[in-house]
């Protein structure tokens, strides 16, 4: 199994962060925004927060979706936020969608959220077990997770078989980013011990694909 290489924490870089924003990743996010909504039939309302929203095309998606949820978007990218803003923008979703340039960390309260929801965020960062008690500290009892995230390869080679074969059209600058972040990735080995190591055990691990994996469950 190759080894865990530590990538960027932060997407500063605002070429990166246009690369990123302008990547066709729509089938990735609905489906994420789906099966939110599979997992979890009977959610209809509340504050949802989007730990990592990126440019926050989740975020509105979300938005999109539950027309009765105020959606924040945490990102401690300022170019990130910058992109997500000009998004909301142009959609009739400004009075629902806050975006905030903030670390996940720094996000101040205890039960504010009645759902949280993360994607592609946990590679970035170097302790993972961090974001999983930020988690637990964020919900309200009974409010469901969702967290989605790359699946790391058994192989330099593997991630680069998987680059060329989802994003062989897709700028340089996505292509490197995309490489590295699948060997910044977790295995589904290494997600199934950080969730038993916080007692989040009641959360389900599911690969739906060969490079995500997805926990989500209600945590009490």
């Amino acid at each position: 199994m190759m080894t865990r290489v530590l990538e960027s924490e932060l997407m500063d870089d605002l070429l990166q962060a246009k690369a990123y924003a302008c990547a066709d990743f729509a089938e990735e996010n609905q489906g994420f925004v789906d099966r939110f909504k599979d997992y979890f039939p009977e959610f209809s309302q509340g504050h949802v927060l989007d730990l990592g929203c990126g440019p926050a095309d989740i975020a509105i998606r979300f938005a999109k979706l539950y027309p009765a949820c105020q959606v924040i978007g945490v990102d401690a990218s300022a170019p990130m936020i910058r992109l997500g803003e000009q998004a909301v923008q142009q959609t009739a979703l400004a009075d629902r969608i806050t975006l905030r340039c903030e670390r996940y960390e720094e996000v101040a309260g205890t039960r504010i959220a009645d759902a949280v929801i993360s994607n592609s965020l946990l590679h970035h960062l170097p302790n993972p077990l961090q974001f999983w008690q930020k988690l637990r500290q964020l919900v309200k009892p009974g409010a469901p997770v969702l967290v989605m995230d790359l699946l790391r390869p058994d192989s330099p080679e593997a991630a680069q078989t998987i680059v060329d074969q989802y994003a062989a059209h897709e700028p340089d600058i996505l292509r490197r980013d995309f490489y590295n972040s699948l060997r910044a990735a977790f295995t589904e080995d290494e997600i199934g011990s950080q969730l038993a190591t916080m007692n989040l055990t009641r959360l389900l691990i599911d690969v739906p694909d060969d490079r995500h994996w997805v926990v989500g469950g209600i945590i009490y």
